[in-house]
């Protein structure tokens, strides 16, 4: 099994990407390809491409939630899905995976979109929407986790903005926030997108869906970029007690958060142009 990070806020030294304040990731389980998030962009589709990389030829396109940076970049895949159906192209249609809210209208405190500006429909005019609140196995050994139980009660509890729904505009606890996880030899590797449902909620549910305990890896942004100080401080407890290999926290997870667990935990380099496998 094997990721590649193609969007991150940051770039890895001597890898000549580009970066923008999203993410998204590629995976290949065998003959299995999987793009999880698409960023906030274009850029994913760039930088795939000085990888070697064609996200186009992902059977499934995975989304952890509905906000922009994380989905931004599905108007231009629907874009190129398009033109390669009118160059020639033989693609399979892919399988968008999410959770049933991902869709709901979002805006800031400040009343801005910030959800998908890509319609369901659209994306079912390109391949099959399939939206699960419960977990859904891709592969034999990657599951979609579906809504994250809130078991923690220092994270997962703050709004992001508010959410329509019922016609009416309410506080988003972002009920539409998930992740994947992959089962290997060493344990598992958990991938986040924002964890704005709590990083350790999302890891604690990909080892009640999966049955592993043990976790090689998690990979993501852990969203304590504003976070109070209780959540890191009892996040970094939780990753003291987890005793993960590696972990490559990214995108959202912010300075402060990112220093606190270095004292705790394997922190490793990330950004885009990073290849891991997994066995």
């Amino acid at each position: 099994m094997d990721i590649f990070v193609l969007v991150d806020n940051a770039t890895l030294i001597d890898r000549y990407f580009r970066g923008e304040p999203a993410l998204s990731l590629l995976l290949r389980d065998g003959d299995t390809g999987i793009l999880f998030d698409t960023g906030y962009s274009d850029l994913f589709l760039d930088n795939a491409h000085k990888m070697g990389l064609d996200p186009l030829e992902a059977d499934r396109v995975v989304l952890s939630h509905g906000h922009l940076d994380h989905t931004g970049g599905l108007e231009p895949l629907a874009k190129r899905i398009i033109e390669a159906a009118i160059e020639g192209r033989e693609l399979a249609s892919p399988v968008f995976l999410a959770h049933p809210s991902v869709f709901d209208p979002k805006r800031d405190e400040e009343g801005r979109n910030i959800g998908c500006f890509v319609a369901q429909d659209t994306l079912a005019s390109l391949g099959e929407v399939r939206l699960s609140a419960d977990p859904v196995w891709i592969t034999d050994r990657i599951v979609f986790l579906g809504g994250i139980e809130r078991r923690h009660d220092f994270e997962g509890r703050q709004a992001v903005g508010e959410v329509m729904q019922n016609g009416r505009w309410v506080p988003d606890m972002l009920t539409d926030d998930t992740g994947i996880a992959c089962v290997t030899e060493r344990g598992l590797v958990v991938i986040a997108g924002c964890a704005h449902s709590g990083i350790c909620n999302i890891i604690e549910q990909a080892r009640e869906v999966t049955g592993e305990r043990r976790v090689v890896d998690v990979i993501g942004g852990f969203h304590l970029l504003v976070s109070p100080e209780e959540q890191i401080r009892e996040t970094c407890r939780y990753f003291e007690r987890l005793q993960p290999t590696k972990v490559h926290a990214c995108h959202c997870t912010g300075f402060r958060a990112t220093c606190a667990l270095a004292e705790v935990a394997p922190l490793q380099e990330v950004g885009v142009g990073l290849h891991l496998s997994y066995g």
